[in-house]
């Protein structure tokens, strides 16, 4: 499977488009360790490795400077920092998943970037305020459940007048749909917000209020490939921790119920429909903020 992105047009997207949560206060420890277990299952570095493009836009796009420091929070197997590095940024990337710390660290061996790597959370970065010119983040602070601070930490470290740049899933794009597919059959967290809600600068903005001096937003596409789409099934429920978890969660019969629905919204979301292989567009929110 291969992943291209392309551009599209600049949409504002409403609060009423954003998925709704609720009230009740949810265990917010338990649900980030829970989540750490999740990551730390399957290999989300096979996944990131289908969608490397998307850093490198989100680079480009942050206008990252050679010789500036760039922060790249729940990094994963690196993707967004050996991004920056490759624009000739002195790059920290942060995650609390060793494993994936660790695969990042062979990648940068190979290229000889100027990138190192430490294990660390997205809600309470090990490092000092005002350290960095930019911070980035690749479909990965949307995962954070507490969405409050973990806006405040990524300002906080940032230097005033730099940069934070975000590429997160949107509600209503494939991925959207297939958490929602799943939900239906292994419900979130009762009131933990949705990840999904930073797709939307709606979101976003009330997440990062006053800081903000600019802020602009692209939706763009990043295409899934596969020969099938059960193959696309086989492929997230081996490689992707929340689709691995999911499927642990059910039963033999809802096992099956599961990778049905996936399949059939596989099926429907490809932009082929001639029942060979498949393509399936997963909409994405690029955001570059640039901070008072």
């Amino acid at each position: 499977m291969t992943v291209t992105t392309t551009s599209v047009q600049t949409r504002d997207l409403t609060a009423e488009q954003t998925p709704d949560h609720s009230v009740q206060t949810p265990d917010l420890t338990g649900v980030k360790h829970r989540q750490q277990a999740m990551w730390a299952s399957g290999d989300f570095s096979v996944v990131a490795a289908r969608i490397a493009l998307i850093s490198e836009q989100l680079a480009d796009s942050a206008d990252i400077r050679a010789g500036s420091r760039v922060l790249d929070v729940a990094t994963g197997s690196g993707n967004a920092a050996i991004a920056a590095g490759r624009s000739g940024a002195s790059v920290l990337g942060v995650d609390y998943v060793p494993a994936l710390l660790e695969h990042a660290r062979l990648r940068v061996a190979g290229e000889g970037l100027d990138v190192e790597f430490t294990e660390g959370d997205a809600e309470n970065l090990p490092v000092p305020d005002h350290s960095f010119d930019t911070v980035l983040s690749v479909v990965g602070t949307m995962f954070a459940p507490d969405h409050a601070r973990t806006a405040a930490e990524m300002v906080r470290v940032c230097r005033p007048g730099g940069t934070i740049a975000l590429a997160s899933w949107t509600p209503e794009g494939f991925i959207g749909e297939m958490f929602r597919t799943i939900a239906a059959h292994v419900p979130p967290p009762a009131g933990v917000r949705s990840p999904l809600l930073w797709g939307t600068e709606a979101h976003l903005r009330e997440l990062f209020g006053d800081a903000i001096r600019k802020i602009r937003s692209v939706e763009r596409t990043c295409t899934f490939r596969h020969p099938s789409p059960e193959a696309f099934v086989g492929f997230f429920r081996r490689w992707y921790g929340p689709t691995l978890k999911a499927f642990e969660a059910l039963n033999q019969a809802g096992q099956r119920a599961l990778a049905t629905d996936l399949t059939i919204l596989a099926r429907r979301s490809d932009r082929y429909q001639d029942g060979g292989s498949i393509a399936l567009p997963a909409a994405y929110l690029e955001t570059v903020i640039r901070l008072r």
